[in-house]
C-alpha cells in the first residue's frame, strides 16, 4: 500500500453518535460528497456492517469497490475486498478520541490504484475525499 493522507477534526458530539453516522452507509450519499451509493452486503456479529459496495465518482477516482469493515468503540477500519476498473486497493480509518467537550477524529487513507497517476494528484485526490467526508461527518453528527 502507498502513502497514507491523514487529516483530523473536531466534533461536538460523542464517540456512539459519530460511530452511528459512519456505519450509515445508505445515508452517505447525503453528506459524503463523492460517494454516490453505499449498499451494505453483509453485517457482523453485532450488527454492524461488514461489507459494504460503494459507488464513487471523486473526479479522477471513479470507481465502484467492496470494502470490508472492522469495528471497536473508537475506531473503524477498512480494507478493499474487491477492487473496480481504476481502484487496486484502499484501505483507512477513522480514529475516535474524546476531547473536552468534543471528539477528534482522524480520518486515514490510502488508495492505490491501477491506471498510472501522478503522486502528487493521487494525494490530491485523497485529502479532496478525507475533508469532505470529515466535514460532512462533523455536520450530520452536529445536526440535531
Amino acid at each position: 500500500m502507498a502513502d497514507r493522507t491523514t487529516s483530523s477534526i473536531m466534533i461536538g458530539a460523542d464517540g456512539p453518535t459519530i460511530m452511528s453516522v459512519i456505519a450509515d452507509f445508505p445515508a452517505y450519499p447525503e453528506w459524503a460528497g463523492q460517494v454516490k451509493s453505499a449498499r451494505i452486503l453483509t453485517e457482523d456479529a453485532e450488527g454492524r456492517p461488514a461489507t459494504v459496495r460503494f459507488v464513487l465518482d471523486a473526479g479522477v477516482i471513479s470507481d465502484e469497490y467492496t470494502l470490508a469493515y472492522d469495528w471497536d468503540d473508537a475506531a473503524v477500519s477498512w480494507h478493499i475486498v474487491d477492487s473496480g476498473r481504476m481502484v487496486s486497493g484502499l484501505t483507512g480509518s477513522y480514529r475516535l478520541a474524546r476531547r473536552g467537550d468534543g471528539t477528534e477524529v482522524t480520518y486515514e487513507l490510502a488508495v492505490d490504484l491501477k491506471v498510472p497517476m501522478i503522486g502528487m494528484i493521487k494525494r490530491k485526490a485523497e485529502k479532496v475525499i478525507i475533508d469532505t467526508a470529515l466535514k460532512g461527518l462533523r455536520k450530520r453528527a452536529e445536526s440535531p
